[in-house]
Parts: structure tokens; C-alpha cells; sequence
């Protein structure tokens, strides 16, 4: 059920993205790469509408589904750039899906209004976490996208109608390189200022607990590579593990307080 919260205008551009996505999501198979090509950039750009205009009320509101959502859409902005030097690239239906389904996800729960009693620096706070979200979820995809790949050479099948091995590894180091720059500037920051961001000193909670162990899976992986050349299935692995312990730092926290227990914090 559509919560009542959600604006006819925010409802209106949801519904539209998410059926947007629904047609090379459905009917991959069926269209032709352009017009499947061209859905997808209507479903990103509707997505993308419905996004700035959340953030654009008088009382914007967030929580556990706009952050999926925001991180999907970051994941579809970074392949549709990659799609531009990578034209081989093939996750259409897959993000598509996904994107379908996180749209969908946040109208039905829009998350909570944010405090007027946060400071100013509260939203490049929460951007900084999300765009770290964004670029280790790109990781993930292409982690993703890598082990089909070796698959496809194991099983001695065309391995030219996506991208090469080689290539998709570095992709996805450099995201996950990326990304935890940012958890590092975000969790850092939030170590640091919480007092002032969130108007309470920093404690140890859920989400804190799976941040910090998010992070040390991020770092011994980077660690790992760099001094022992670690690659292949361990290092996807650890990378899906630490994604895991991000997934569950602050959507996991937030979906427990907003749905399980009906709370605002």
C-alpha cells in the first residue's frame, strides 16, 4: 500500500520510473538494445526526478528505503557512463529490476522527516555516506559482473559478448577504493562531529557496530590486495561480506526502528 505521505507529484513520477524500468526489466529479451537502451534513461532520469524532488520539500524526509534508492540510482549513474567506454557492458535487466523495485520500495516507506535540529552540515553528512553506498554497490555489480565473466571462460563459452576479465577486476578495486574513501570521510566525520550533526555525543549502536566492521573488511581487503595480490572468488567474497555489514549498518538499523519497532530514531 502507497503511504499517504507520499505527494501526488512524488507518486506520479515513482509510478512512471518504476514502469520506465519494468520494460527492459520485463521484456529484455523482447526489445531491441536501443529501445531498451532508451526506457532505461527515461527510468533513470524519472528516478532521478522523483529524488530532487523529495529533497526539495520544505521537510525532506529519509530513511532506510530513499537511501536504497538513492544508492540505485548512483549504481545506474555509474553504468550508464560506463556504457558509454564499455558498450559490451550487459546488466541492463539486472539494474533495471533493481531500480524498479527501490522506487517502489520508497513510496511505500519514505522514511522519517529529518530533524530541524541537525545541523546544517547534516545533509554533506548523509550525502558523503550514500555516495560511499553508491560506489560500493557499483562494486559489487562489477564484482558480479567479474564472476560471470570467469565462469563464462571456465565453461569455454563466448566471452566476447561482455566485458573482459582483466578489465572488471580493476573496476571494481578502483570502486571499492573509492567508496572507501568515503566511509572512511563519512564514519570520520561522524566520530568526530556527531555532537554537532546529530545534537547528541557519538555512541556505540547497531549501526556503529556494523560500520566499523564494514570498514575493517574494506580495508583488510584493500590491505590484502595490495601486499598479497589477493583476487578471484576469497577477495569477492570478503567484498560481499563487507557490503553485507554496510547494508546492515544504516538500512538495516533504520528499517528496524521505521518498520519493526515504528520508531523516528
Amino acid at each position: 500500500m502507497i503511504l499517504p505521505s507520499a505527494s501526488p507529484v512524488a507518486l506520479s513520477l515513482g509510478l512512471a520510473a518504476a514502469l520506465a524500468y519494468a520494460v527492459p526489466a520485463i521484456a529484455a529479451a523482447r526489445l531491441q538494445a536501443r529501445a531498451a537502451h532508451l526506457a532505461l534513461w527515461l527510468a533513470w532520469l524519472l528516478h532521478g526526478s522523483v529524488l530532487a524532488w523529495g529533497m526539495l520539500q520544505a521537510t525532506p524526509r529519509f530513511g532506510f528505503a530513499p537511501a536504497l534508492s538513492v544508492t540505485v540510482w548512483l549504481v545506474l549513474t555509474v553504468y550508464a557512463i560506463e556504457r558509454q567506454l564499455f558498450p559490451q557492458m550487459q546488466a541492463r535487466w539486472a539494474l533495471a529490476a533493481l531500480g524498479s523495485a527501490a522506487v517502489l520500495l520508497a513510496l511505500v516507506f519514505p522514511g522519517n522527516a529529518l530533524p530541524h535540529s541537525a545541523s546544517a552540515w547534516l545533509p554533506l553528512h548523509l550525502a558523503l555516506g550514500i555516495a560511499a553506498y553508491g560506489l560500493l554497490a557499483a562494486a559489487v555489480v562489477h564484482a558480479a559482473l567479474m564472476m560471470r565473466a570467469e565462469r563464462r571462460i571456465r565453461q569455454a563459452e563466448d566471452a566476447a559478448s561482455g566485458m573482459p576479465l582483466l578489465t572488471l577486476e580493476r573496476l571494481t578495486f578502483r570502486f571499492v577504493t573509492a567508496g572507501f574513501v568515503l566511509l572512511t570521510a563519512t564514519l570520520a566525520a561522524g566520530v568526530l562531529f556527531s555532537e554537532a550533526l546529530y545534537g547528541r555525543a557519538w555512541r556505540w549502536d547497531h549501526k556503529a557496530v556494523f560500520s566499523l566492521l564494514s570498514w575493517a573488511t574494506f580495508a583488510a581487503l584493500l590491505l590484502g590486495r595490495r601486499r598479497f595480490g589477493w583476487r578471484g572468488r576469497a577477495a569477492v567474497r570478503m567484498l560481499y561480506a563487507g557490503a553485507i555489514l554496510l547494508l546492515l549498518a544504516y538500512v538495516g538499523s533504520r528499517f528496524a526502528l521505521e518498520v519493526v519497532l515504528g520508531r523516528a530514531a
